[in-house]
Formats: structure tokens, sequence, C-alpha cells
């Protein structure tokens, strides 16, 4: 139950869905968590019910100066940072002959431009040893029909890690990411799908999974909780791929 115990980490996006289960996991752990939302009523309802050492903070990860924001309430309020796990995201689906300008931009920017700005503002005050953690996705290991941007983003964010792994290696920071397959989160809901094409969607994704369901946010937490710890002192520049099979036959 102290595996993390006095470490001070930071996820973006931690007021629902993987990002919460990464919290609870995290705090369990023994550790000091600081997480970001974009809704201030979320964020509420979240620390009403966790117990442990964390603060919930107001902020974008679109936005750079939210991101500089988030670190900076970390580092006030803990000291060094030891675990960063960006782990905030959406994805939109279109025909690539439909994508539009905002389609585009908006997942770009919170996909693959936040994560870069929260970890350069981050690099200064890791600890030697700390770990980075991106949340990518298996959708760019694969050509999933509507998801070209979306896939487009993992890819810039997969490749941003490799880069990142060379670079901050000489003070043994440990850069991974983790790539789920279809789990069970509110990232369905916020698709701007209707509710029967996004059940039609779960239904597809399922079925392509050689284990026949989608995962739960609790497996790729725990997945995070590992690649963080100790116990993957060796583990660096992978994308570990979480997803039932559906990426690897």
């Amino acid at each position: 139950m102290n595996k993390f115990k006095d470490k001070v980490v930071v996820i973006s996006g931690g007021n629902s869905g993987i990002g919460l289960e990464t919290v609870k996991g995290f705090l369990n752990e023994g550790a000091k968590v600081v997480f970001s939302g974009r809704r201030q009523e979320a964020l509420d309802q979240v620390a009403n019910k966790l117990s442990g050492e964390f603060t919930a903070v107001l902020a974008d990860q679109a936005n750079i100066a939210d991101n500089q924001k988030l670190i900076d309430t970390a580092v006030s309020t803990y000291g060094k940072i030891d675990v960063l796990f960006a782990n905030a995201g959406v994805a939109y689906f279109a025909p690539a002959n439909q994508i539009d300008e905002q389609h585009f931009d908006t997942q770009f920017n919170i996909n693959i431009k936040g994560p870069a700005f929260l970890v350069k503002n981050a690099i200064p005050s890791l600890n030697d040893g700390a770990s980075i953690i991106f949340n990518t996705s298996i959708v760019h290991q694969k050509g999933f029909a509507n998801a070209a941007v979306y896939s487009a983003t993992k890819g810039a964010l997969r490749a941003y890690a490799r880069v990142l792994t060379t670079e901050l290696a000489p003070r043994g920071i440990r850069v991974n990411s983790i790539a789920p397959g279809p789990i069970g989160t509110p990232i369905y809901d916020k698709m701007g799908m209707a509710e029967e094409q996004v059940e039609e969607l779960g239904k597809s994704f399922a079925a392509s999974v050689p284990l026949q369901r989608f995962g739960e946010p609790k497996e790729i937490a725990d997945s995070v909780l590992f690649l963080a710890s100790g116990e993957a002192s060796f583990v660096n520049g992978i994308e570990l791929s979480v997803d039932g099979g559906l990426s690897q036959i």
C-alpha cells in the first residue's frame, strides 16, 4: 500500500475514466497526487469521494498557461515531481473528406500540443530518476476508418515520446507510453455522435478484441502504476499496448 509513499504524481485529466482510476491507484499506494480537469463541478464531485493527500486543479490541457498552472501548483504544494502522467485526451471521428479545421485543431491542441508543453513546463521540476508516461492509443498502429486525425495525434505523441526518451536519459528519467485499446470510459460520450452510433461503434470494437470485451479503466491504471514503479526500472521508451490483443493479431 506504500509503493509510492511520499512520491509526487501529476496527472492531467484526472477527474474521470482512466485518469480517475490512476489517481485512485497512486493515492492507494501513498503518493501525493495533483490532478487536473476542465470542469470545476466534476473536480469537486471527485474530490469529495477521494481519500489521501491530493490537490485538484482546474486546467485545460489544450491551454499552455493552464499546463504551467498545473505544474506550478504541484511544485509549490509538494515540491519536486516524481511521476508525470499526460493522460488527458479527446477522440472525434469523421471520414477524411469530411473533417474541418475545428475537428483537426481541437484534437491536435489537446492530444499533442498540450502534452508537449506540459512536459516542457515540468522538466525543470522533475527529480532525476522520475517517470513520464503518455496515454497514446492503439489507433495509430492500425488503420481504423474515420480516425485519421485522432490517429495522427496519437502517432505524433508516440514519436515525441521516443525523442524525449533520448533527451532525458542522462538524468535517468524514464519515458514510456500506455496504448489502450477499447476501454469503457466517458470519452465515448464526448465524440459528438448519436447514442446509437456510439453503441454500434462499441459493439464493433468489442467484437474485434480477442478477449471479446472492452477493457476497464482500472486495467489501464494498473499498467500505468507498473510503468511508474521501481519494478519497471529498466523499462524505457516503450509503448505498452493494453488492448486485449486487438493490435497484436
